[in-house]
């Protein structure tokens, strides 16, 4: 393993890299002199100029400091107490946020539902939408939620998410987007932000950024600004109005200039690319599910597993069955990094 640093063997996030240098240099800036505290200093105002110009809409735009408040919050500006949240069963949603959802709506029901890629079958929600809707005995169908990327790495593609914002839409249901990495969906899919969010009929997009180069900083796009009052005080409620808001301004702003967040997303998945490769060339390992954007699942022999570990390198192995891992590329893993590893899997395979 020489020639490689100990954080070139992490491969269990994209959470674990640092910030790209343009949002650190932007978040120093942003520390001299003085400005409006909560939101009504310059730099929020020209954060929502860009999703507004980014979107090809004219939105709103609530900055927080973690992916599970945009949802959590956005979820519950969308969903009654007695309303149900339809997501996929394998959904962030569903199996990572300690029940915020459940909390910030004050009791909303989680509806878990299959398909492939841990993408919603659209036949399955079709039948969600309905069930038991009306009855008073149970909860009521009010929003689907979609997570973009998946918690595989697969992407919905624009036909994908217009079928299913069309079924909810039919149905008198919200649409949310888990946009955790959606600027990897966008990278992957090539298509415009518009056509995968609100021209598709999502009404909510929790747009992630902090596992592409920010530091503390995502945010909620409102694109049916008849919500964004209430989530305005849903957002202060809940802790999540920060006083000195530029330093979260100031991170996006940077992460949305000159396309950084488009060309940190194209490199992580890129790097997923490569190493998907490097590891279709070895026997023993096999592939599993699409890699899309920037995840990677794979079945390996234990040996592999073992030896990886022994190597130092870091990866989720043993939260789904056995022999079944995860790599997760980030935009600050380099070609060096992957290659050793696809190597390291050779040479233990071997």
């Amino acid at each position: 393993m020489s020639g490689t640093s100990p954080t070139a063997r992490i491969f269990s996030s994209d959470n674990t890299a640092g910030a790209s240098p343009e949002i650190v240099e932007a978040v120093t800036r942003a520390a001299a002199g003085q400005t409006q505290p909560y939101g009504a200093d310059s730099i929020t105002a020209d954060v929502r100029r860009r999703m507004s110009e980014i979107f090809e809409h004219d939105v709103d735009v609530l900055l927080v400091s973690t992916g599970s408040a945009a949802n959590a919050l956005s979820l519950a500006a969308l969903t009654p107490p007695w309303g149900s949240v339809l997501c996929h069963r394998d959904s962030h949603i569903n199996n990572d946020e300690c029940g915020a959802p459940e909390f910030y709506t004050a009791g909303a029901k989680l509806v878990p539902l299959g398909g492939d890629d841990a993408k919603i079958d659209p036949r399955e929600l079709r039948a969600a939408v309905r069930h038991k809707a009306g009855d008073v005995h149970s909860v009521e169908p009010s929003v689907v939620s979609l997570t973009q990327a998946t918690e595989t790495g697969a992407v919905y593609t624009r036909d994908e998410i217009h079928t299913l914002g069309s079924i909810a839409e039919d149905a008198g249901l919200r649409l949310h987007m888990d946009g955790a990495r959606f600027a990897g969906a966008v990278a992957a899919l090539g298509c415009t932000p518009a056509e995968l969010t609100w021209r598709a009929g999502v009404d909510l997009l929790s747009f992630g950024a902090t596992k592409n180069g920010t530091m503390t900083a995502d945010a909620i796009v409102v694109f049916d600004r008849s919500l964004t009052a209430e989530l305005a005080f849903r957002t202060k409620r809940a802790g999540q109005l920060a006083s000195k808001m530029r330093f979260h301004a100031a991170q996006l702003d940077a992460y949305l200039t000159d396309d950084l967040w488009l060309r940190n997303a194209g490199h992580a998945n890129a790097m997923a690319a490569r190493l998907q490769e490097g590891l279709k060339a070895i026997p023993e390992v096999g592939l599993l599910g699409a890699a899309d954007a920037n995840i990677l699942f794979c079945r390996l022999p234990q040996q592999v597993i073992e030896g990886l570990l022994a190597d130092g390198y870091v990866f989720y192995h043993d939260r789904w069955e056995p022999g079944v891992v995860r790599f997760v590329t980030s935009y600050a893993t380099t070609e060096q990094d992957v290659d050793h590893l696809a190597r390291a899997v050779g040479r233990h395979a071997a």
